[in-house]
């Protein structure tokens, strides 16, 4: 029995500073998960993958990360990714600093 697609959004890692970045419906690397696009079908989310990596002039590690609908846009559907989103933990900076 195959399994059920769960929606995703497309995640990398930014190639000149390293800080996770996710893709927008609008072919934008943005930082803020909730601006990702929420991808909710398997088909199209093979589709936008490959032209994210066609985009990788500024992305590094593309991968399609697990995710959720929120009221304000995706949330992370997996602990790792709610790490991912939050920023680094071993001190306060960047995304942490920001919220």
């Amino acid at each position: 029995m195959a399994r059920k697609f769960e929606p995703v959004v497309i995640s990398a890692n930014d190639l000149f500073d390293g800080r996770v970045i996710y893709l927008t419906g609008a072919d934008e690397w943005v930082p803020h998960l909730n601006q990702a696009e929420l991808i909710t079908e398997e088909d199209h989310a093979k589709h936008r993958m490959a032209h994210a990596l066609a985009l990788s002039d500024r992305a590094v590690g593309v991968f399609l990360a697990p995710a959720r609908p929120g009221p304000d846009g995706p949330v992370p559907g997996h602990p790792r990714e709610a790490f991912r989103a939050n920023g680094p933990s071993n001190y306060f900076h960047g995304k942490q600093a920001e919220a």
